[in-house]
């Protein structure tokens, strides 16, 4: 490059926990060129979650309304356009998006990774690296700009009130905590409610609390209350109590949290929880808990044998295996092993 870049405009929409690896980007970005204007486009949900975070100008894009919000958008965008565009998703409607978004240099994802004509809406290409994370791959967006992300901060910005609000949930009284973020909004990443129950109930016995947390929808209602009823312990529920921007204050009281491979576990993580992710849909190495994937189930291998006659090495990378019962795949035994590995690694 000549120059620095002195704007930046970043394109991501979705999903939560998508938004949330892209945020070490961001803060790879200010340390580096922190003379830049940094603008993202987002979609109402991501900015409910990361409204706050200082140095970035968000623009909201709806997903209903289409074309007309589309040109709506750019009429909101500065009128000389941006010095780069970092084209973050691949996805139709993202890259249609995209061209409503003025920039000379127009960054997207290599060949391998790209799809629904991306290559039509991008000049230059990120590394092809297979095998690594999907937040590794985000932090390679900086690359073409002659940059590295050699560290991975998210500071994600959530007030003191949403603070206050989850420390009123229960006594800090020295009894852990395990938290169960049950659903994914990919159905079929979702555990069976029963498991989750024997899980509670084992954890129960060793003398910790125990937490269900979620939104509003009501798959994430029914399974909470089917939990419940399997369990012989009391559990809080405060599923569909939370708001975005108090989700990340609730998980960082957990000492564990259970989840699918979903924005919670991502959220969870960079907020410093320890995470007992549930994989067999998807692979924990490439979309798991980034921090940390001691405490994951890995029944993604099985998956891959028992669906497509492959070895979780032979599939290409990114295949998702989320058939009707992949889930089934991991026990209750599987889990309770993971929990007390992490009840070895941290003794009371």
């Amino acid at each position: 490059m000549s120059a620095q870049p002195t704007s930046i405009c970043l394109l991501r929409l979705s999903a939560l926990g998508d938004v949330t690896h892209v945020v070490p980007l961001v803060r790879t970005l200010q340390r580096h060129l922190p003379q830049a204007r940094l603008h993202w486009v987002i979609d109402k949900a991501g900015f409910k979650l990361l409204d706050g975070l200082e140095g970035v100008q968000f623009h909201t894009y709806d997903k209903s309304t289409g074309l007309a919000g589309m040109r709506a958008l750019r009429r909101e965008l500065p009128a000389e356009g941006f010095d780069v565009l970092l084209q973050l998703q691949v996805a139709l409607r993202a890259n249609v998006l995209s061209a409503f978004i003025p920039a000379r240099r127009r960054v997207g994802y290599d060949r391998a990774r790209s799809k629904d004509l991306h290559g039509l809406f991008v000049n230059e290409r990120i590394p092809d690296r297979p095998g690594i994370h999907v937040l590794d791959a985000m932090g390679s967006f900086v690359e073409p700009l002659g940059l590295r992300q050699e560290q991975v901060v998210w500071d994600l910005p959530y007030p003191q009130a949403a603070r206050d609000w989850a420390a009123s949930q229960w006594p800090d009284d020295g009894q852990p905590v395990l938290m169960i973020s049950p659903c994914s909004s990919h159905v079929r990443r979702n555990w069976l409610a029963d498991r989750y129950a024997a899980l509670a109930d084992h954890a129960a016995a060793q003398g910790w609390r125990i937490v269900l947390c979620g939104g509003r929808s009501d798959l994430e209602r029914s399974t909470t209350d089917a939990i419940l009823a399997a369990m012989q312990a009391p559990a809080l529920d405060l599923v569909g109590k939370d708001t975005l921007k108090q989700l990340p204050a609730l998980l960082e009281r957990a000492d564990l949290l259970v989840t699918p491979d979903s924005g919670p576990m991502h959220i969870g993580n960079a907020v410093g929880a320890k995470v007992l992710g549930l994989h067999a849909a998807s692979n924990p190495r490439r979309s798991g808990p980034y921090s940390d994937l001691r405490y994951c189930v890995d029944r993604y291998g099985d998956a891959a044998r028992k669906y497509l006659g492959k070895s979780g090495a032979e599939v290409k990378w990114g295949t998702k295996i989320e058939f009707d019962e992949v889930m089934h795949l991991i026990t209750v035994e599987d889990a309770i092993a993971a929990f007390e590995r992490y009840r070895a690694d941290h003794p009371r």
